[in-house]
């Protein structure tokens, strides 16, 4: 009998201690720590009722908390990786088309990865913030780019921001996210030197990348006159 009552205590302490547990990481600072900006985000929507924020945040993690992503196959990321450039070409041309193809493949990639469709973009976002809650108000920029009247500034900024999540999605470790930013940054400088040099008899300046940093401004030279003379 008594060894029926200590294992009882046993049981019952354990499930208070998981009870604890659980309720840290889902509550409060435990929730700050899990989401970060995305917090305060959820905070400023409700008009600073964080009782209502913490709430939604914690029904978050309860409907995607045990999602695991898909890996994605090599060649698939591939083609991702292309479509993102061909994107980023197409914007200097055409911002709004290049915006909307950015919002779709987004929803495209996050599918693949194992998150809800894309269909329904409230849920899509939802999960991805519970697992990428840094990087997920990117892709909210560029979906709201794609419904409203942003000039082409706010639709650069937003695509800038959303290539976060591309990043994060399309590799299958964060350390190898910067690993494939570097690479395709190296790819695209190379592209764009190339196309630079076949339209330098034209417009140069017309090619420029939109998410290159502009060139620098050289003072004019000062002619210095003569010693000696008036």
């Amino acid at each position: 009998m008594t060894i029926v009552v200590i294992i009882v205590a046993v049981v019952l302490v354990a499930a208070v201690a998981a009870f604890l547990l659980r309720g840290r990481g889902t509550g409060g600072r435990g929730l700050q720590r899990r989401f970060g900006p995305e917090y305060d985000r959820t905070v400023a929507r409700h008009d600073g009722d964080t009782k209502a924020a913490e709430h939604e945040l914690s029904e978050r993690v309860k409907a995607h908390g045990s999602l695991s992503e898909r890996p994605l196959r090599p060649e698939a990321r591939e083609a991702y990786s292309r479509r993102w450039a061909e994107v980023q070409e197409r914007f200097i041309d055409s911002p709004r088309d290049a915006i909307v193809e950015a919002d779709a493949l987004l929803a495209q990639l996050a599918h693949d990865r194992g998150f809800p469709d894309g269909d329904s973009f409230q849920e899509q976002t939802d999960a991805l913030s519970v697992h990428h809650a840094e990087q997920v108000d990117g892709y909210r920029r560029v979906h709201t780019a794609v419904r409203g009247q942003g000039g082409t500034e706010e639709m650069r900024k937003a695509l800038i921001e959303s290539r976060a999540l591309f990043d994060v999605l399309l590799a299958d470790s964060p350390n190898e996210s910067a690993t494939t930013d570097r690479h395709d940054e190296s790819v695209r400088t190379d592209r764009h030197q190339a196309k630079g040099s076949a339209a330098c008899t034209t417009t140069p300046s017309a090619r420029r990348s939109p998410f290159s940093a502009p060139s620098p401004v050289r003072a004019p030279r000062r002619r210095t006159p003569p010693s000696g003379r008036p």
